[in-house]
């Protein structure tokens, strides 16, 4: 009867007080009027270009004093900002002393990021366009401003508003990026190392305890790692699991992606990458090989353990061949568990033979292949050299860290346009979202815009992170965090490319490749599904075309237009993938023109990018004109300096004239079947090229 007593009670008004509210907006009582609105608009505008430098009431009067024209408004504010911070010439290098540092390290902050003092015009219908100054303009070095300065535009030609530098850090032509290498690393080069092998041989205990004798890991932690592991009854996974993070890895105990950290050895800095040796999870070893410089390849001495991962259908042997492919030539081999055989030497010398006839096969010269024994569990031969009298008494080697410490660090292409290949998206905590990868050429600096491709999306690096450490730069090598603004992190996803807009990277479907056939059961033919994998894209493709097949060292064209492709053939084909995939050519980007073909399961394949297809060029008057290439999905446009536009974002800013005049261009792309094809009515031409011109001049 209680219920009933409580139901019967029970005030219903208190839950149903705010009915009369429902379906109406709380924004509704608090309206603004559209001055009001237009203030609040222009004021958001206004800070994000100038920051929070800028006290709200000198932006709020310059407002008013403007009738809410964010771009008057902000000349006003830099001229006089300008007018301020001139001191006489005695004292002038003193004040950029002491203030160009303290804007190096700022960001911009707002809803929209903009080059240089770009606002929004009624004019142009919501479309930036740059503002311009005729003649050289004064450097304003207290605009806390991290965009490069914009190029001229066809509008407003007649403004004389100062367009300000960027003052944040050197620029790129002052930065010289191998004096700065040397300087940040302490004369220590970078070597990026990937471990190897088949599953269960060690890897991860192997560098995990290398990593604690080297001191990365604390007693505390690694106390910790110890007691949990006899709790879980893993006891000798203790080691692995300073490397096996997630708590998937350690319940399988067995390594799933690629675990990445750094050390120091007495003359490198050395970034870590410990691969997965399961065959299910080869996907993520080829990412990390791909990255990688040099490679541990660790091997089970145990008896018949090494035959199990050596012989068909071991790990072994695959990793050797694909980091081989993906450009690894220095290569050491720990020989590890070798506690459990006593120490034998037979044991040691039989293993050696048996690798170092593959590993020949494989590519690995003899001279760039060194075996060391080891313990990844007592931790014997890893940082010093053993004295165990087993194993002293015949060899006399140098220990594992010693090796790697003697590798030689390959030449950085940091003088080449930029490339970095994202390996991971991830949301950050303030705006934008962090993107992290190798950059495999050039170098970025914090508030430079990159482009993304395939997506075709162009954004601003608002910060740059090294192994947990904030940067003004990076180059090549280095495998970094950036923070970026202006762009949905829905359109970025792992395998794109961050490239310099002024030289994109090619996207495209359809590529000609040189490959070299491994092992195959079944014979390639025209039409044979693989997958793609290439840097940290793993795509599906079919061979499109056989073109021929040729001599393995000569390179001589031995038949045209073959059937077929059996094993251990070298051959020219022609692959297409269903999505578009950013490549570079092998000539002009070793890192990033070498791929790995798979099929069920298997490695079948590696090759090389020897020509990017489906590109069509339209030369418009050989003489000082733009040069189209017009792809799948976007438009270059060559005018003085390279711009990558998406087609769509040109058309906002044309007027219906100009909209005919580029359609009419657009549609000539199907007449040119080779780059030197001439237009029918030059004359015609000229007239549409002008209108185009005159527009997109504007953009560029």
């Amino acid at each position: 009867m209680s219920r009933h007593r409580n139901v019967r009670g029970y005030n219903y008004d208190e839950d149903f007080e705010d009915d009369d509210m429902y379906g109406q907006s709380v924004e509704d009582d608090y309206c603004i009027s559209p001055a009001t609105g237009r203030l609040y608009s222009c004021l958001d505008q206004m800070r994000a270009v100038l920051g929070d430098s800028i006290p709200d009431s000198t932006l709020t009067q310059a407002a008013l004093k403007y009738d809410c024209d964010p771009q008057r408004a902000l000349d006003f504010i830099l001229t006089e900002e300008n007018t301020n911070t001139h001191a006489p010439p005695a004292s002038e290098s003193r004040v950029e002393a002491e203030v160009v540092p303290k804007v190096a390290r700022m960001t911009v902050s707002g809803k929209k990021q903009t080059m240089g003092f770009d606002v929004r015009s009624a004019e142009e219908n919501g479309v930036v366009v740059p503002s311009v100054r005729r003649g050289p303009s004064p450097e304003v070095t207290a605009a806390p401003t991290t965009e490069t300065p914009s190029k001229p535009s066809a509008v407003n030609e007649d403004s004389a508003a100062p367009t300000p530098t960027r003052p944040a850090g050197k620029s790129k032509q002052q930065l010289n990026i191998r004096a700065e290498l040397e300087k940040r690393q302490g004369g220590k080069p970078l070597l990026n190392l990937v471990v190897i092998g088949h599953v269960d041989a060690g890897k991860s205990t192997l560098m995990g305890h290398l990593l604690y004798l080297l001191g990365n890991v604390n007693k505390r932690t690694m106390h910790k790692y110890e007691q949990e592991a006899k709790k879980a009854g893993k006891a000798s996974f203790a080691y692995a699991w300073v490397l096996d993070e997630t708590g998937e890895e350690r319940d399988r105990g067995v390594t799933m992606d690629v675990g990445m950290t750094k050390f120091e050895t007495d003359s490198k800095v050395i970034t870590l990458m410990d691969a997965p040796g399961h065959k299910d999870f080869i996907p993520n070893m080829i990412t990390g090989a791909a990255q990688a410089d040099v490679a541990v390849l660790v091997v089970d001495a145990s008896r018949g353990e090494f035959e199990a991962g050596f012989e068909a259908g071991g790990q072994t042997r695959e990793h050797g061949l694909l980091v081989r492919s993906l450009g690894v030539t220095q290569l050491a081999v720990a020989v590890n568990k070798m506690d459990q055989v006593n120490w034998q030497q037979e044991r040691f010398q039989e293993i050696i033979s048996k690798l170092g006839h593959f590993l020949k096969q494989a590519g690995f010269k003899d001279s760039d292949v060194f075996y060391i024994p080891t313990s990844g569990l007592s931790g014997e031969n890893l940082t010093t050299r053993s004295k165990v009298a087993d194993l002293t008494a015949w060899y006399t080697g140098p220990c594992l860290l010693e090796q790697i410490d003697a590798f030689k660090p390959p030449q950085r292409s940091v003088e080449k346009s930029f490339r970095l290949c994202v390996s991971d998206v991830f949301k950050d905590q303030g705006s934008g979202f962090c993107v992290t990868g190798k950059i495999e050429a050039g170098f970025i600096q914090t508030g430079d815009k990159v482009l993304a491709m395939p997506p075709n999306e162009t954004c601003t690096v608002k910060g740059i992170t090294l192994h947990d450490e904030a940067l003004d730069w990076a180059a090549a090598g280095d495998h970094v965090s950036l923070t970026v603004t202006g762009m949905d992190i829905i359109k970025i996803n792992v395998g794109c490319i961050f490239c310099d807009p002024k030289e994109p990277i090619r996207a495209c479907t359809r590529f000609r490749a040189r490959i070299l056939l491994f092992n195959i059961e079944v014979p390639v033919t025209q039409g044979f599904p693989v997958l793609l994998h290439y840097q940290t894209v793993s795509e599906p493709a079919t061979i499109r075309k056989l073109v021929s097949v040729l001599h393995k060292s000569s390179g001589e064209v031995l038949k045209k237009k073959p059937k077929c492709l059996s094993k251990g053939q070298n051959a020219v084909v022609e692959i297409q993938t269903q999505r578009p995939v950013a490549l570079e050519l092998y000539k002009d980007y070793k890192e990033l023109g070498r791929f790995m073909l798979r099929y069920v399961g298997s490695t079948i394949a590696a090759g090389v990018v020897t020509e990017v297809k489906g590109s069509t060029y339209i030369h418009l008057f050989s003489r000082n004109t733009f040069l189209f290439c017009i792809n799948q999905h976007f438009l270059i446009l060559h005018h003085e300096d390279v711009l990558l536009v998406n087609t769509a974002n040109v058309y906002t800013v044309l007027d219906q004239r100009v909209r005919t005049s580029l359609n009419w261009i657009l549609q000539k792309k199907k007449l040119a079947e080779t780059s030197g094809k001439k237009c029918n009515s030059p004359s015609e031409l000229h007239k549409h090229k002008v209108n185009t011109h005159r527009c997109l001049q504007g953009i560029i």
